[in-house]
């Protein structure tokens, strides 16, 4: 049997039939590593909040902000900067309001043309021809491609761009070409996006904010805790599916899953209104700026407390199935005494602020009133056979993972369970035991499986997985010795809604700690970064989301407005450019109106964590490392070509 190399070779000559083409191949790839690298841009902790998303989105964190700085300088006003600035962001928007006030609206966009032309090329100069040409909108292409490629043999070239934006505006084209040059620079500021996980949950739109994440055009995403929860809720897991609907209710937000995926809740409220019509049920009071108002508040009220037992109960029933996640301590509904009205909690009593469970039998308290049962296998389906829930999905699998590694920075959302010496914590999970980076691997694999299996005890194992995730003390994505659910809903002791985090979380200054995580994960210890999300970083109380020297960065400070009280800033974002990484911190998002009358940004400060010596070149990341190898496989090529070993075939003429 001939070797693999050679049959990869032979392969390889399909691709590049001749001696000219692979010889080709390799002078354009090594034009690539020397090009400056992309800018990548971070994002963690959305929760569902739409509006500040998009506009981060849109600015790249200050990105182009400081390209439109970077070109123009003191030639314009600050002022005038910020204006192109917005321009960039809301083009459409932006322009209308600028065109009923202008005098003179041929001047005004001849002026905004030239200057858009010269971001477009500065924004295009890090990359190739060709994958600028693959950005440009369709419809002018070749026109803007004209606009910022120098013509070096053009001898008038004043007069010949003079030609080009005076015709667009002549032809009552120049709104359609200042719209499709603003949405470029924006696609050409930021190369490839990250997102550190949380999208769903709290906010109000997490399904826009996954529809516009299926169009980016370079992506990655680290599952956060909420995500594995929408993940397993949409597997079919009924205690994700039962804290995907309490958490909607809670904040005020059941008309994602009504009107953003058509999953019916008439059952559950028709339920809800049946069983607590009369109870006040005011332990179930709604948060968030989604939080209706009268009748409607009430029904979403007794909807929250329906959905809530009926989540403990599940939740009971999962605990008793699998003993050996050992989660016995959170199944509370049996240690209630109805009559006195108190919970016995870790030898202590405490009195209930709620004790009207009509559908709790206190002989059996985990069972599933027949109506509850009903509601659940209803809404199994709903979930299951949601298109859009699983359209979604299948982009947070395709696109996602537990964690990344990523041109010299491990990227994930919670946290490495740790012991108190900041060894990694053995876990034990389905009879094996997994540390560290093997954890993750083997957590990873298991979601897949909840969706994949062909087995259905391995799918069975891997929905349940998820669950896991959600909620046990040793998964990355939770952290903490507890979740409070129970507790906060119906104690007011203040101690018992306490959950202790994993060491981690104190251990991150600690610079051994981090070392052993970057060297878990491959990564060297200097000139490598850990780049965590999940828990807000407190601001306001001088907390800083730079740690341990600056090979931690947290850059969760709340886009969810329900902590933004808290943390006294509105988000960390990181902006990793061939000069080095930039920390951004954003003040609260007022509105998209907002933003475009009174040309205001969120982008209030930045931290500039890292700059580089010299500037990094393609040649330096992971994808360079990966045109390194091509360019050896290509000259590996050549060299069969040249001994005859492999013979170029040429296009018969006339074929």
């Amino acid at each position: 049997m001939r070797d693999l190399e050679t049959r990869y070779l032979e392969r390889l000559a399909e691709l590049y039939p001749t001696i000219a083409a692979a010889s080709t191949e390799v002078i354009n790839l090594e034009a690539i590593l020397n090009l400056p690298k992309g800018t990548e841009h971070f994002l963690t902790d959305i929760h569902g909040e739409y509006e500040a998303f998009a506009h981060v989105l849109k600015n790249g964190s200050g990105a182009v902000r400081r390209k439109v700085a970077d070109v123009f300088g003191n030639t314009l006003s600050n002022r005038d900067k910020q204006s192109l600035a917005t321009l960039i962001y809301y083009p459409r928007e932006k322009m209308a309001q600028i065109l009923k006030t202008a005098k003179n609206p041929e001047d005004w966009y001849k002026i905004t043309l030239y200057r858009l032309i010269e971001i477009s090329k500065r924004a295009s100069s890090k990359y190739t021809r060709s994958k600028v040409r693959k950005a440009l909108p369709p419809e002018f292409a070749y026109v803007i491609e004209e606009l910022i490629t120098e013509k070096v043999d053009v001898r008038d070239k004043e007069s010949y761009y003079n030609a080009i934006v005076n015709t667009i505006i002549r032809v009552d084209r120049a709104r359609e070409c200042i719209i499709a040059m603003c949405e470029l620079i924006q696609r050409l500021t930021v190369d490839h996006l990250h997102i550190l996980g949380d999208i769903y949950d709290r906010g109000p739109g997490p399904h826009i904010i996954m529809d516009k994440l299926m169009t980016y055009h370079s992506i990655d995403i680290q599952w956060g805790n909420h995500d594995i929860l929408w993940m397993g809720a949409a597997a079919g897991q009924r205690g994700c599916i039962a804290n995907v609907i309490r958490i909607c209710a809670r904040y005020g937000n059941l008309d994602i899953l009504e009107d953003g995926y058509g999953i019916n809740l008439l059952p559950l409220a028709t339920f809800a209104l049946e069983t607590y019509g009369d109870d006040p049920c005011a332990c179930f009071m709604l948060k968030g700026a989604g939080a209706a108002e009268g009748g409607e508040a009430e029904l979403n009220m007794r909807m929250h407390k329906a959905i809530s037992v009926i989540q403990f109960k599940v939740e009971g029933q999962l605990i008793r199935r699998y003993p050996e996640f050992g989660l016995e301590s959170r199944m509370l509904l049996h240690h209630i005494d109805f009559e006195r009205g108190v919970l016995e909690l870790e030898g202590k009593e405490y009195p209930m602020l709620d004790c009207n469970f009509p559908t709790v039998d206190p002989a059996d308290p985990y069972r599933l009133s027949d109506q509850e049962q009903e509601i659940m296998d209803r809404l199994e389906r709903a979930f299951c056979n949601c298109e859009k829930l699983q359209q979604h999905m299948r982009f947070l699998l395709a696109k996602g993972s537990l964690y990344k590694v990523y041109n010299g920075n491990l990227l994930y959302h919670g946290c490495i369970p740790l012991n108190e010496d900041g060894t990694f914590r053995n876990v034990k999970l389905w009879g094996r035991t997994y540390c560290g980076k093997e954890l993750y691997e083997v957590l990873d694999s298991y979601v897949r499986k909840g969706f994949v299996a062909v087995d259905e005890a391995e799918r069975e194992r891997g929905r349940d997985t998820m669950w896991y995730i959600w909620l046990h003390e040793n998964s990355p994505l939770f952290g903490k010795d507890k979740m409070a659910t129970f507790e906060r809903y119906f104690l007011s002791d203040q101690e018992t809604h306490r959950e202790r985090k994993n060491p981690y979380y104190r251990l991150l200054e600690d610079e051994q700690v981090a070392d052993r995580i970057l060297a878990e994960f491959g990564l060297p210890s200097q000139g490598s970064h850990i780049v965590n999300g999940h828990v807000p970083v407190r601001q306001g109380s001088g907390e800083s989301p730079v740690k341990c020297g600056g090979k931690v960065l947290v850059i969760d400070g709340g886009f969810s407005k329900a902590y933004q009280g808290e943390t006294g800033i509105a988000g960390y974002t990181l902006i990793y450019n061939s000069y080095g990484l930039i920390l951004a911190a954003h003040e609260p998002f007022e509105s998209t109106e907002a933003a475009i009358e009174k040309e205001s940004d969120i982008h209030s400060d930045s931290i500039v964590v890292k700059r580089v010596a010299e500037r990094k070149l393609v040649g330096d990341t992971d994808v360079g490392r990966e045109i390194k190898e091509k360019i050896q496989d290509l000259e590996k090529l050549l060299g069969a070509y040249r001994s005859g070993a492999i013979v170029e075939r040429f296009p018969i003429k006339g074929k």
